[in-house]
């Protein structure tokens, strides 16, 4: 039996999210974040999706390649056990992984097709920008949603935190075309309250900042609500030579 593969990424994901921080922790949690799958190599071709149209959503099966260098654990602590509590590895669906391979399903709503690419727009997924894509499958209702299976320690969606825009943070999205669209994201990924679960719950004077978009959203947490302060253009950091 042969005990190693080797796997080629089929395609590479753009998304909103930049950076791990403030990554929806599932599919479907801020479902009008738009992403587009770019094809890659001998997939990049329209016979590679003909027929996908026929589906409302896809399976994304995916590496985790910003944690494949880290290692894994047997046993981790899932957000949504307050970030104390230890489970398996394989009962949950952390990103540190024997083989960093992880699944998320979301909404098909288009093909795309320019001279040299093909690319599939797809709605709500939850993975950051550049993650490499080892394989895409349709979703079958009748196969993959089953109404007898039990969620576990994640049973319930996560509640959600109401979010204030101060006038600045507005102004500066009424600046952009698609300023009502990236609002609307960016409050469905702060309703979640990215900040480690150790944090919830608790008072809390910290200032933090997400790359979203081209933007730097600045925030902070007071009275249960998440309050953006400031939204800038991200300016890259030259690396050191």
């Amino acid at each position: 039996m042969q005990d190693t593969f080797s796997i080629s990424p089929v395609g590479t994901l753009i998304s909103p999210f930049k950076e791990k921080f403030a990554v929806p922790r599932q599919p479907g949690l801020a479902p009008s974040a738009l992403a587009y799958i770019e094809l890659r190599g001998d997939a990049n071709q329209l016979d590679a999706v003909r027929g996908i149209e026929q589906f409302s959503h896809l399976w994304l099966l995916f590496l985790f390649d910003r944690n494949l260098d880290k290692g894994w654990s047997p046993t981790v602590r899932p957000p949504r056990l307050g970030g104390n509590e230890r489970v398996g590895v394989f009962a949950s669906r952390a990103t540190f992984r024997p083989n960093g391979i992880g699944m998320s399903a979301v909404e098909l709503v288009r093909v795309e097709s320019t001279p040299g690419q093909v690319r599939l727009v797809v709605r709500g997924c939850d993975l950051v920008n550049r993650t490499p894509i080892i394989d895409i499958k349709p979703y079958i209702p009748y196969s993959d949603c089953l109404d007898s299976a039990q969620g576990g320690f994640a049973q319930q969606k996560p509640d959600l935190m109401p979010v204030h825009f101060s006038n600045p943070a507005l102004a500066t999205l009424s600046q952009h075309p698609e300023g009502t669209y990236q609002r609307q994201v960016i409050e469905e990924v702060l309703a979640q309250d990215p900040r480690p679960a150790y944090k919830k719950g608790k008072p809390d004077a910290k200032h933090y900042a997400v790359h979203l978009f081209d933007f730097n959203v600045r925030f902070m947490v007071s009275d249960d609500q998440i309050h953006v302060e400031t939204i800038e253009a991200f300016v890259e950091t030259p690396p050191r030579c």
